[in-house]
């Protein structure tokens, strides 16, 4: 099987972690007899320092002439005073709405190899962290008029009934995949968009008669996430909620490094980045976690290329190395070996094995 795939290596860690990403994508080809093609894409600080623009139009129609997109990570301080239209994280934001991969899907997953990194107490550890986190990407807050007038500044929080829809019933059917609980999250007793929201997913919830709908209030969510994890299976939120849960939930997994996700609309073509930054404090040190990367590289497999057999292989080729005691610094422990960027890339592709 031939696909093309634009790879977006950004900032800081970015190139690093991207490179491991693509050798691991080069064995399991190498493994299966796939073919896979790349295309450089500039987006976030590098395309501004280049082109002047965080995403030219030229750079966003090769993503959307791909079979879908491996991203690194984009940002770092030597962007901070351009002007906002210009920052690099709007790329990303021109990128998802371009796209049109309007659901953002984060698994927070512990590791049993890594429980011991977690902060939460063994005994909630114990109870055992697999959820996933469905994300609206493309509407809300981060995408409504933004706007400053003297002293005063505004930002316009907007859902129309079809957006909370499509993403409703990808949470929907991402709990018939799982364990069929689905955890509404919003703030309807303060936000209009979330009593529309709430009024939506309730309409949706009787075409799924075999998934269990709760209701939670996102405060409430946000303590409960750290007092007992296990609770939840498949949680579906707005934009702004999404990004905020979902780095706290990355924590309680023991490190943001390891945490992969998928973005998603109507087509296959999706958007596959590891939820952390470009950490530009690090970069070029050779001792980021590519984990999170690597583990992206394998939801696009299972996700877009419909490869289930070499996702698998992927992840059981992390957990491989996870058993043998190899750790990059951000997940170091005692009795551990540490390891570099590069060496833990090679390690992975040194155990993986055609299943």
């Amino acid at each position: 099987m031939v696909k093309n795939i634009a790879v977006i290596r950004g900032d800081g860690i970015g190139p690093e972690i991207v490179e491991q990403a693509i050798k691991v994508l080069d064995r399991v080809a190498e493994l299966y007899g796939h073919t896979f093609n790349y295309t450089d894409v500039d987006m976030g600080g590098c395309a501004i320092d280049k082109y002047g623009a965080p995403l030219p139009e030229d750079e966003l129609q090769k993503c959307l002439d791909s079979d879908s997109v491996l991203l690194g990570a984009v940002g770092g301080n030597k962007w901070n005073d351009v002007p906002g239209h210009l920052r690099p994280e709007k790329g990303l934001l021109r990128l998802r709405a371009g796209m049109g991969v309007y659901s953002n899907n984060r698994p927070a997953k512990i590791w049993r190899q890594l429980s011991d990194a977690s902060p939460l107490k063994k005994e909630i550890v114990e109870k055992g962290i697999d959820f996933i986190i469905v994300r609206e990407l493309i509407g809300g807050i981060y995408f409504g008029e933004h706007k400053t007038e003297g002293d005063t500044a505004v930002d316009v929080l907007r859902y129309s009934e079809a957006e909370i829809e499509r993403i409703g019933r990808i949470g929907f059917e991402t709990a018939q995949k799982r364990n069929k609980k689905l955890c509404s999250v919003e703030k309807s007793n303060v936000l209009d968009s979330s009593r529309l929201w709430k009024k939506v997913m309730h309409r949706l919830a009787a075409e799924y008669p075999d998934v269990e709908l709760s209701d939670m209030l996102v405060d409430n969510c946000a303590m409960q996430i750290v007092k007992d994890p296990a609770q939840f299976d498949v949680i579906v939120t707005e934009n702004m909620f999404g990004d905020i849960l979902s780095d706290e939930a990355s924590m309680i997994t023991g490190s943001i490094g390891m945490i992969p996700s998928s973005s998603l609309g109507a087509s296959s073509c999706g958007l596959y980045e590891p939820i952390h930054g470009s950490a530009p404090d690090i970069a070029g040190k050779d001792i980021a976690n590519p984990i999170g990367t690597i583990l992206s590289a394998a939801m696009m497999l299972r996700f877009s290329f419909d490869m289930p057999n070499e996702a698998d292989a992927i992840e059981k080729a992390v957990s491989d190395y996870l058993d043998a005691g190899y750790r990059t610094a951000d997940i170091m422990g005692e009795g551990m070996t540490l390891v570099g960027c590069k060496q833990c890339g090679k390690l992975i592709i040194d155990n993986l094995k055609k299943k």
